[in-house]
């Protein structure tokens, strides 16, 4: 063998190693890189709220996020009734459907929200033709043939659905809605069993904010036993938690997770976010009927946030995040509310105009510095 060839092939040799060392590398990288739901496979599901940009995948970056990252959405708005059913008989599924087709395309847990909810409901679900209120039987028909057209169709594909949501008030007592005012408390048991009806196979879930609440968090157990006693599956409680820097105390988010288990539910964080800015009053929670006026001293970070706001950020969604691990026994989800902080309610609730940081990733849906952090918690 002369020279050339010998040098040939040690050449091809050399190259060799390099691409294998090359791609072990990769594959290191690959193994170590920030994926939640690689993270948490093993604890509950970790999902996002997804808006219609995102359903139609107009928004590439947000939803190449969404899928390297979450294996459980929900949908922001589309599947709430003023939506899906606009005008009485008239049902548009066509935003909800492509919401459907997103996440089975992806092999994703999909949740339904909402069935039953005192907002963004039509005005036309309470009233006769002269504008009155209807009767307890029509407002009930009502509610099962809304319930039973949607929850039928995406039979066997929502995994689950937030069947009521929010009907308890922060000290404890039923919220006062119409469906409240014209059915009365059996409106929540009533909506659980045409849920059922519709298909027996999906979980059931009652969702809220502000659970952290002593009072509140008793309402909702009694709201619970309610569904239970009357022979109703209940098979998670949602907790919201639209949290701030300094409130709720997190003693009290455990109290309520325990007090959620001891039902025989799952705990589900089902709204997950941090706002970082001055609340309008104290322990705010999230009605989204409650607003305040604009001021620069509650929009204090409208060109970026200091690494001092992010450092407490982080702290803050590290202490509940260890929380979520310490009772994963107990939690099967949580989910964010948003992909990105440019997409989140937060920026215009509960005082349009303000720039709010309240999510895991940034407005170009980077991660944020503690995320890898949350990551090696999880992965312990």
């Amino acid at each position: 063998m002369n020279r050339i060839k010998i040098t040939l092939i040690a050449s091809i040799m050399a190259t060799g190693i390099a691409c294998s060392s090359s791609n072990s590398q990769v594959k290191t990288e690959t193994s170590n890189a920030l994926i939640l739901k690689e993270a948490f496979q093993d604890r509950f599901y970790i999902g996002a709220a997804l808006n219609l940009d995102q359903i139609w995948e107009r928004d590439q970056d947000a939803i190449t996020l969404v899928e390297q990252q979450f294996n459980s959405i929900v949908a922001e708005n589309c599947m709430k009734s003023m939506y899906l059913q606009p005008r009485e008989g008239e049902f548009n599924f066509k935003d909800a459907d492509r919401f459907v087709a997103f996440g089975q395309k992806n092999n994703m847990q999909l949740i339904g929200h909402t069935l039953i909810w005192h907002s963004q409901v039509p005005k036309w679900f309470f009233v006769d033709e002269n504008g009155q209120d209807v009767s307890r039987d029509v407002l009930i028909e009502r509610m099962r043939t809304h319930i039973h057209t949607v929850v039928s169709r995406y039979k066997g594909k929502i995994t689950g659905w937030d069947v009521v949501n929010e009907a308890v008030l922060d000290n404890g007592e039923y919220r006062k809605s119409k469906f409240y005012e014209i059915i009365g408390e059996d409106f929540i048991p009533l909506a659980f069993r045409f849920t059922h009806e519709a298909d027996p196979d999906a979980e059931l879930y009652y969702n809220d904010y502000s659970t952290a609440l002593p009072a509140k968090r008793e309402g909702i157990i009694k709201v619970a036993k309610s569904i239970l006693k009357a022979g109703l599956p209940l098979h998670g409680l949602g907790m919201q938690e639209h949290q701030g820097l300094h409130h709720p105390d997190i003693d009290e988010v455990e109290k309520t997770i325990l007090a959620f288990s001891e039902t025989g539910a799952s705990v589900m964080v089902t709204e997950l976010d941090i706002s970082v800015l001055p609340h309008a009053r104290e322990n705010m929670g999230a009605e989204v009927s409650e607003t305040y006026a604009y001021s620069k001293q509650l929009n204090p970070y409208p060109d970026g946030l200091p690494d001092s706001i992010m450092e407490k950020l982080g702290d803050r969604y590290i202490s509940f995040f260890k929380l979520y691990l310490k009772h994963s026994d107990k939690i099967s989800r949580v989910t964010v509310w948003g992909v990105g902080d440019h997409d989140s309610w937060k920026n215009g609730w509960p005082i349009p105009g303000r720039t709010d940081y309240p999510l895991l990733f940034d407005r170009q849906f980077k991660p944020k510095p503690f995320v890898q952090e949350i990551v090696r918690l999880a992965r312990g």
